[in-house]
């Protein structure tokens, strides 16, 4: 595998915004990757300010552990995360159960800065680390039949407590295309703030796909399975009308429930300005290309 870049800094250097990945750092970086292109939007663009760790980290959605934004971390100290291993079958050569420890290995961990956009309507910019998961899938050898990559949750409802209410079809499952999958932007968190990923976020390792509402980007992942057809996706069985396979980020389209054209930011108190819903989340120059052709509207 190619090297890429791994960022240096410690967590003690990263934790003042301005010492945090600027552009000059990325730029150089992604000079290497052939990437640089895309550098200043999809990684430090200079309007991003990282949200807090401990606002990260005490305000989320993993119904796993609950349904209140402070249930997951009340809740998810009981998970498990060592040993952790990821069965990756399907439409690969080289199918297998992936000991986690091991793919991190072989993984050059990269710091992304990134906004993240919840379906219902508030925001945040969470500095990730991770590797794309391009490397992953080709660690795996995606066979020429498969379109798309099926991502499933670990199921373990002793520690996971809101696996035991059945208002979704455990366990969560999530989906994209695979050119969705091995664009340069999809990673594989397993960090934030340049530690752990802590247990509420998605430990040991969750996919992050930034232009995307941020159900999409599944969390503890135990299994992930190339196939050809459009795999089910949790959200989706339970509310179809409401959830689509692609939940682009979209301001231009409302939830029945509620308009997209603005969020709230999280971490700016509670009378924080809304600010507008960018296309595509802000990503829109790099990865519209993929939906060319496609009504967006009715693709949602």
């Amino acid at each position: 595998m190619a090297h890429r870049w791994k960022n240096t800094l410690t967590h003690d250097d990263v934790t003042p915004r301005s010492a945090f990945l600027n552009r000059r750092q990325i730029m150089a970086g992604m000079a290497g990757m052939g990437l640089a292109a895309i550098a200043p939007k999809a990684t430090a663009a200079s309007d991003l300010t990282p949200t807090d760790l401990d606002v990260i980290s005490q305000y989320n959605n993993f119904y796993e552990f609950g349904t209140g934004k402070e249930d997951p971390a009340r809740n998810a100290h009981r998970l498990t995360t060592a040993p952790w291993t990821i069965k990756i079958d399907g439409m690969v050569d080289n199918p297998g159960d992936y000991d986690f420890a091991d793919i991190m290995s072989k993984m050059t961990i990269e710091e992304r800065i990134y906004r993240f956009r919840c379906v219902e309507a508030w925001s945040m910019v969470v500095p990730w680390n991770g590797f794309e998961l391009k490397d992953l899938l080709d660690l795996a050898g995606v066979q020429s039949s498969a379109k798309y990559v099926a991502f499933e949750t670990l199921y373990r409802p002793h520690e996971m407590i809101g696996q035991q209410a059945p208002f979704l079809d455990w366990p969560y499952v999530e989906g994209l295309r695979l050119d969705e999958a091995t664009h340069p932007l999809t990673i594989m968190a397993t960090g934030i703030y340049g530690k752990d990923i802590p247990k509420q976020n998605g430990a040991p390792l969750r996919l992050v796909v930034p232009w995307k509402y941020g159900f999409k980007s599944i969390k503890s992942i135990v299994r992930i399975t190339l196939t050809d057809k459009e795999p089910p996706t949790s959200w989706n069985k339970a509310a179809a009308s409401e959830y689509g396979f692609y939940s682009n980020v979209n301001p231009e389209v409302s939830h029945p429930r509620w308009s997209q054209a603005s969020e709230r930011p999280i971490g700016g108190g509670l009378f924080a300005k809304r600010i507008p819903t960018l296309m595509m989340n802000g990503y829109e120059e790099d990865v519209a290309s993929l939906y060319e052709g496609m009504d967006l509207a009715k693709n949602f």
